[in-house]
């Protein structure tokens, strides 16, 4: 019996950083993060995560979206202790005329049900750094977003390495998908 059975259920993060766009140009936040992306680094796992620190105003995502599966953002204070919270953050959900904009100004987890548009999400202010976490119940980060008034389906695995191919970059082809970890 080989002791190396699971090893495919394992995946050891490598550091990302996060890009925010201020005032219609994207910068890149130095702030230190880390992404699980699903099926691309576990084969079959339904599940994406991240975990960062928002350390400047800032919009994360822009556009407005929605995902085939729940979402669920959480943010909290970077040392975990609500009363270091400071900052504001403003979040849309809904379009058109059925969006609404919430403020969080405690740590908040927020469900995206499935199909529900969402975003953006503003770091209006950010006195202290913030945790967050985005938790997506899908085999790869992306949905349908509405970008210049046309829905696009799109997805994104960040800068990693393709599971099917180590010499590449992931194009997000999506045939990991098809994959299961016992492959």
């Amino acid at each position: 019996m080989s002791r190396l059975k699971y090893e495919k259920l394992f995946y050891r993060f490598e550091p990302e950083y996060l890009t925010v766009t201020v005032d219609g140009k994207e910068i890149e936040d130095k702030s230190p993060q880390a992404y699980f992306r699903g099926a691309c680094q576990i084969p079959g796992s339904q599940f994406n995560i991240g975990y960062g620190l928002v350390s400047r105003p800032g919009i994360v995502d822009p556009y407005p979206h929605r995902h085939f599966a729940d979402e669920y953002l959480i943010f909290g204070s970077a040392t975990l202790n609500a009363k270091d919270w400071d900052a504001h953050i403003e979040l849309t959900i809904g379009i058109g005329d059925d969006a609404e904009t919430y403020s969080i100004d405690e740590p908040t987890t927020v469900r995206i049900p499935a199909g529900i548009w969402h975003c953006p999400l503003n770091f209006v202010r950010v006195g202290k750094p913030v945790f967050f976490q985005p938790a997506l119940l899908q085999g790869m980060f992306g949905g349908v977003y509405l970008i210049d008034g046309v829905e696009k389906e799109m997805y994104y695995n960040g800068q990693i390495q393709c599971v099917l191919d180590s010499s590449k970059k992931c194009n997000v082809c999506k045939q990991c998908l098809e994959l299961d970890w016992r492959e």
